[in-house]
């Protein structure tokens, strides 16, 4: 079990983008958060199985259709254990 950390830039909002990713993480059965932030990026944390959290992290890097993900900084840490769902925060 790990932590992931990320921020996603290029032209993730406006775009369904942290939905995009809410509907992702259930499927693939991750717990943490998503939400905007000032800056036009997008930043999340997930937490789960180390190849569920790969599978995560690949299809945040593609984005849904009408999303451009220029970059994503990603931070791995240790399992805290601090969710109980995934949900968009704001």
């Amino acid at each position: 079990m790990k932590r992931l950390s990320i921020n996603v830039h290029g032209m993730v909002q406006g775009v369904g983008f942290r939905y995009f990713v809410l509907r992702n993480a259930k499927n693939i059965g991750v717990t943490g958060w998503v939400k905007n932030l000032p800056d036009g990026s997008v930043a999340a944390v997930a937490e789960g199985d180390e190849s569920k959290l790969n599978a995560f992290l690949d299809i945040v890097n593609k984005g849904p259709s009408f999303s451009n993900v220029s970059k994503v900084d990603v931070q791995w840490d240790e399992y805290k254990g601090s969710f109980t769902s995934f949900d968009v925060t704001f």
